[in-house]
């Protein structure tokens, strides 16, 4: 081989794996895609890895067993001391998160109880892989539904360059949920996701547009991501650059939610989002209206508030979707924490939303009605969930909901949005 043919494929090869580590910013090759009007639907999916306590954030506080298994981590009844917030006269939300109490008295959320996903795994990777792909028991899966979604939404015509920013995640790791042939950026959190790098100066991208000149695939990887990588970072600086030089925040969560509603805020191109929270595995001294727990429900419920007014007038055309693993033990256990279940709550917000009702048939707490005597059970597959949100919110169609949602057997509409 020639000596310059073969410095030149190392140095596209190491230009190309630079460009994918940028940590700002990832492509992922992409087949499909359609310019997109400025009014679209758009979705937003968090996922609380670790597998949250539903029955701290929701509880049934009208159950005698509620307060029974759990005597020292239960909340008290609302209008108690440190009680919960009463919903309805079956359910209270935990105290601490009250930032979203505006949410719900406006009918802009709704929870859905007794949820999850119908497999009864208790690992988290398993159970995190089947909620991902939408293929609960199945881990022969290719790539996850919102990698599907992002491709039906795209269109069988169009272009890697009209896809760009589809779809977006937060963090540096391509999750499950997106793995797949869509395009998809990735940015990244913290203060990493405007810090401008040696590749981000002009020589450089000079350079890097002549030795990526050609037609192969390679070059149009490269080229895509630059140029997403760019659009990104002009869309996410501020309006007033000293707003952001040397901020830092004990809320790290509220600051990426905030770009990120901030970036689909600008981009009418941003449809689709991935937002995955971890630090929910709670053994031990999980503590109820106040403690770790009801510390990181405080943190998570300012974070979906600042990504409810980052998004602005695009919140009204927006679905929050927030889902974790599975639940946990109806029973606190010996080190007044929980462990793995089975059901849980899930939520959705947005403009369009059916909010200030709990949504899903209530099964109960007591032992006959548990889930293998231990859990809540669950009522309600989260893929009824998400197909609510594909059929009423982007008005997609048998056929790709099937794309999307592949293997459901059965569908029972829970009516979620208008």
């Amino acid at each position: 081989m020639n000596p310059q043919h073969s410095r030149r494929a190392w140095l596209k090869f190491a230009g190309a794996t630079a460009l994918a580590n940028l940590g700002a910013i990832q492509i992922v090759r992409a087949q499909t895609a359609t310019a997109l009007p400025k009014a679209q639907p758009r979705l937003v999916v968090v996922m609380l890895r670790g597998a949250m306590d539903g029955l701290s954030l929701v509880a049934p506080y009208s159950e005698a067993a509620y307060y029974q298994e759990r005597p020292v981590i239960a909340i008290p009844k609302p209008g108690e001391e440190g009680g919960l917030i009463a919903l309805n006269d079956q359910f209270g939300l935990n105290p601490a998160f009250a930032p979203l109490l505006p949410y719900w008295q406006s009918k802009w959320l709704a929870f859905i109880h007794a949820s999850g996903s119908p497999d009864a795994t208790r690992s988290h990777f398993d159970a995190q892989d089947y909620m991902e792909s939408a293929t609960p028991g199945r881990k022969s899966t290719p790539d996850g539904w919102l990698n599907r979604l992002a491709a039906v939404l795209a269109g069988p015509h169009s272009t890697p360059v009209s896809q760009r920013l589809q779809a977006v995640n937060l963090g540096p790791t391509m999750p499950r949920i997106f793995s797949g042939e869509a395009p998809v950026a990735s940015l990244a959190s913290g203060n990493a996701a405007l810090v401008r790098g040696n590749l981000d100066r002009p020589e450089l991208v000079a350079a890097f547009a002549q030795l990526y000149a050609g037609d192969d695939r390679l070059s149009q990887a490269v080229r895509e991501a630059t140029a997403t990588r760019g659009e990104i970072m002009n869309n996410m600086a501020s309006d007033d650059p000293k707003a952001d030089a040397g901020s830092l925040s004990l809320n790290g969560l509220s600051r990426d939610t905030t770009r990120l509603g901030q970036l689909m805020a600008r981009d009418a191109r941003v449809r689709l989002a991935f937002v995955p929270v971890g630090g929910w595995d709670t053994h031990a001294n999980q503590g109820g209206a106040k403690g770790q727990l009801a510390n990181r429900f405080t943190l998570l419920a300012q974070a979906l508030d600042a990504l409810a007014g980052a998004l602005g007038d695009r919140f009204n055309e927006t679905t929050i979707l927030v889902m974790s693993e599975f639940g946990r033990t109806v029973r606190q256990n010996g080190t007044n924490g929980t462990d793995h279940g089975h059901g849980n709550v899930a939520w959705v917000m947005g403009g369009g939303v059916r909010g200030g009702q709990v949504y899903g048939a209530w099964p109960g707490l007591d032992a006959s009605a548990r889930y293998e005597g231990r859990d809540l059970a669950i009522t309600t597959d989260f893929r009824d969930i998400v197909a609510d949100i594909l059929e009423q919110h982007f008005r997609l169609q048998d056929k790709q909901l099937a794309q999307v949602l592949p293997g459901m057997d059965k569908r029972r509409r829970v009516g979620l949005l208008a």
